[in-house]
């Protein structure tokens, strides 16, 4: 009875080893052998895997499958390959060998036998079962399924050119959400739309016990758009109508901004969560968007929302349907390249901030004050702009990703976010002034964002030189200089504060926004000796040259007594008020391991917090930018 195995086995191995195989690169052909289908089981709640089980058409002959690596909105090699386990692949119910490549580590290479038309392949996504192994992705009231890391493709295909037929089964009476249209259920299953790969892993779920689905579609349009909302308990759902009509606002400034929609329908995938990890990650047709629960029930109304929602929406305009050109890959294990972050992230960053003044999710007092802090940042706690430009930063995603730093201000973490954020808002100012405001970077956004309304299944690809010719377009001035000196740190980045007719001045007290947003019980003294503090008195980071370093206290020292009194953010606070007016040094007492010194800090400026203050004379600019377009 074994024989017959034994022989078949040897036939197999000798077979694939008679096959050296190399990743196919791809094509924009159609893969022609049919449409692959994908199931996945999401019902493991208590375990936190999810199974799946693809049956993909092939052809007799080698055959390398690839589990994507690179994360469009991650802008980097991030995807969980060592969360998968169990991988198996079978003909007509044998199992197949396979290889795994040694260089690209996603590829798995086999070797399809004769007469064999489809193979399937099955494994476990095993997700993290604490915040310690990653992103919390299941609990027992909601998931959040991200078909990225779902399903394996076949290698020498643009992704374009790959059917996909998806299929998910949720726990019993759930609601799910998706971008992805349905084409029936049976039971606790949906079977979603065939689609290409591309839109397949675009297209990520968020499903839960408790969910609500808001209608956000600005009165008159045709184009829905929709709020998907689950959380950790009914409770946590309860939005106000004033609530409701903000969040509707916000869509509709972004229609009066861009001009045109790049989707069919629009799905937010929302989390109000303490236990599935929280996130911000953008899609053609939706977003994911992760925050705590007390989102619409500790509603802060002076303080106003998180500019996360309309940060993700304006990316569907702004790197989903136009992206740099080499941040485009046919497949999603070709390696992007980031230089035009400053846009794709920057600009999403600068719109994010001023979409959520103009509709009310930031009231314009809090807006202003939530820019002081970012315009602070970058006029005194970015040392590392002494050697790197925010150009350098688009490669961190591919550095380092955004795990922690010793001395985050000095090393700089993907900048081209708030960096990018303060050169947009200095263009904004320069155009404004220029036309004697007639015209602003709304006309850019409208001329570079805003086109072929209707049109979502096709990128619209651009270059360095295609922005400058765009803001040439809009107002005549030489802005590959401008870009480049502020790209390239020639010039400083706090220029459009100025520009748009306001000023950076410090404080004793942080600003109303900086207040109501805390820190959880710690305290900021980033701008006075030079570092921020826990609550337990635990430092985090320490500006670079800054009095507490020049004083030799390091990140991640604890403080536990100041001026012979232990350690509290009130004690701290006096010292500092106390040395404006005295000679003493601050004396701190701090423990390093198992080792305890007193460190001696000699400053006497006093408690120094970001505010802005309009410049007399002068035209105010930053006033209209943040407000609601007619």
């Amino acid at each position: 009875m074994r024989r017959p195995i034994l022989v078949a086995a040897l036939m197999s191995a000798l077979a694939f080893a008679a096959h050296a195989q190399e990743v196919p690169a791809p094509h924009d052909v159609a893969y022609t052998p049919g449409t692959m289908r994908v199931e996945v089981d999401a019902t493991n709640l208590s375990q936190r895997i999810f199974s799946i089980k693809q049956t993909i058409p092939v052809q007799a002959g080698p055959l390398t499958l690839l589990f994507p690596r690179w994360v469009p909105g991650g802008h980097s090699p991030r995807n969980g390959l060592d969360d998968i386990a169990g991988l198996t692949f079978k003909a007509n119910g044998r199992k197949l060998d396979w290889k795994r490549d040694t260089l690209e580590v996603g590829a798995f290479h086999l070797v399809v036998p004769d007469g064999v038309t489809e193979i399937t392949a099955e494994f476990d996504l095993l997700t993290a079962t604490g915040p310690g192994q990653g992103r919390v992705v299941m609990t027992p009231n909601m998931l959040n399924l991200q078909f990225i890391s779902a399903a394996l493709y076949p290698a020498g295909h643009y992704m374009r050119q790959i059917k996909v037929d998806p299929r998910v089964t949720y726990p019993a009476g759930w609601t799910a959400f998706t971008a992805l249209h349905e084409d029936g259920r049976s039971g606790d299953t949906i079977d979603y739309e065939n689609v290409p790969y591309d839109i397949f892993v675009d297209s990520p779920v968020y499903a839960g016990r408790h969910a609500k689905n808001i209608d956000l579609t600005p009165a008159g349009s045709k184009v829905p758009v929709k709020l998907g909302t689950v959380a950790d308990a009914p409770k946590y759902l309860e939005a106000k109508p004033e609530q409701v009509a903000i969040h509707r606002k916000m869509v509709e400034q972004a229609l009066k901004l861009f001009g045109a929609q790049h989707y069919d329908h629009y799905q937010f995938l929302f989390s109000l969560s303490e236990q599935m990890g929280g996130n911000g990650l953008e899609h053609q047709r939706s977003s994911e968007n992760g925050v705590g629960t007390d989102y619409f029930t500790g509603w802060k109304e002076k303080q106003g929302f998180t500019d996360l929602l309309a940060h993700e929406f304006v990316h569907s305009w702004n790197g989903k349907y136009r992206r740099g050109k080499d941040l485009w890959v046919p497949n999603l294990n070709t390696p992007m390249q980031d230089s035009l972050l400053w846009v794709y992230e920057g600009q999403t960053q600068y719109w994010g901030n001023v979409l959520a003044a103009r509709s009310g999710m930031r009231p314009l007092p809090a807006s202003i004050d939530a820019l002081a802090l970012v315009a602070a940042t970058y006029a005194e706690n970015r040392p590392g702009l002494s050697w790197r430009g925010i150009q350098d930063t688009t490669n961190d995603p591919i550095v380092v990703g955004r795990g922690a730093r010793a001395y985050l201000n000095y090393q700089m973490s993907e900048d081209y976010y708030r960096g990018g954020q303060m050169i947009w808002l200095e263009a904004d100012a320069l155009i404004r002034a220029g036309s004697n405001g007639k015209r602003s970077l709304d006309d850019f956004a409208r001329a570079f964002f805003g086109v072929n309304d209707g049109e979502w299944k096709v990128q619209d690809l651009y270059t360095f030189e295609d922005v400058v010719a765009t803001l040439n377009g809009v107002h005549p001035h030489d802005w590959s200089t401008f870009l480049r000196d502020r790209l390239d740190g020639r010039t400083g980045l706090t220029g459009g504060i100025e520009a748009g007719g306001w000023k950076l001045v410090y404080k004793d007290e942080p600003n109303a926004y900086a207040k109501g947003a805390g820190s959880r019980g710690g305290a900021d003294f980033t701008y006075s000796i030079g570092l921020t503090i826990g609550k337990d008195g635990s430092i985090g980071d320490v500006r670079w040259d800054g009095p507490a370093f020049n004083a030799g206290i390091g990140s991640g020292t604890q403080v536990i007594a100041v001026n012979g009194t232990a350690y509290d953010g009130d004690v701290l606070e006096e010292a500092i008020k106390a040395a404006k007016t005295g000679k003493a040094p601050i004396e701190l007492l701090v423990k390093e391991f198992d080792r305890y010194r007193t460190v001696k800090i000699d400053y006497h400026g006093g408690l120094r917090h970001p505010h802005l203050e309009r410049i007399k004379d002068k035209p105010d600019y930053l006033t209209p930018i943040l407000s609601a377009r007619k």
